[in-house]
């Protein structure tokens, strides 16, 4: 199990959320810490740490102020640490070079494939071309409805047809070097994990694949170990000191394997 930083950008800001609370009209969301630093200084840590693999997430919807916003935010971060992250929120076949060429390592793709409710496999196959399955991250980040989890888009307010499920996973595997899943029902609420969703996921893994969603102390990472068989990955934000959490982060790099 490997620690994978966040640096969520929100109106032009590193910030941590309520997972659901995002809204476009308005731009508002549900804040659990608004940073003062901004997405260099903890692209550095990140760096000094020698964490790699950590994403970088623009909240705001593509095509607005706030958006380009965030672009500025997250271009600072990646000159910093080149390589080292990956960014996603609205990337397209069309612009992902775009973010690669600017340092991510991947880019991280949810509302462009999954469209209409559905996995659009044209689109699918015309990223996998311009990108290659080296650079690509698929966010299946789900709600649970009717006893199931159902992958969410547009910044987690809609609900697609398509069930995160082993199916979905080997279907999906074959395009993408990795999966990022947030268990939005429990995002930015430090109130536990999603037990059943990291049981789950530990059957199906096959390639990385980072669960994010619920950590509020140092025995949920315990449960995502035991519970994911050492197989995932995790992400803390909210819950972490460097966005006004509890956890020392120093404890837990201390936690990893690597």
């Amino acid at each position: 199990m490997r620690f994978r930083p966040c640096i969520d950008i929100h109106n032009g800001k590193v910030k941590q959320i309520v997972g659901g609370s995002l809204l476009d009209a308005g731009n508002q969301a549900q804040e659990n810490f608004v940073a003062t630093q901004d997405a260099a200084f903890y692209a550095k840590l990140y760096k000094e740490s020698n964490i790699r693999g950590g994403h970088i997430i623009l909240l705001n919807k593509a095509g607005t102020p706030y958006y380009e916003e965030d672009i500025v935010q997250a271009r600072g971060a990646l000159s910093v640490y080149p390589g080292g992250l990956q960014i996603g929120g609205g990337i397209t076949a069309e612009n992902a070079k775009e973010f690669l060429n600017m340092g991510a390592s991947h880019v991280i793709v949810t509302s462009y494939v999954f469209s209409n409710g559905v996995v659009d496999y044209d689109r699918l196959e015309t990223l996998y071309k311009a990108v290659g399955k080296e650079h690509l991250v698929l966010d299946l980040s789900c709600r649970k409805k009717d006893g199931k989890y159902y992958i969410v888009t547009d910044r987690w307010q809609k609900f697609t047809k398509e069930i995160v499920c082993e199916e979905t996973i080997l279907k999906l595997q074959d395009y993408a070097d990795e999966f990022l899943i947030h268990a939005v029902d429990v995002e930015g609420k430090a109130s536990g994990v999603e037990e059943e969703l990291v049981s789950m996921l530990s059957q199906y893994a096959t390639v990385p694949i980072t669960y994010a969603g619920g950590v509020g102390s140092y025995e949920d990472i315990n449960v995502i170990r035991k519970l994911g068989k050492s197989k995932l990955d995790v992400t803390i934000g909210s819950a972490l000191d460097l966005f006004g959490g509890n956890l020392e982060y120093d404890k837990v790099l201390s936690m990893m394997d690597s």
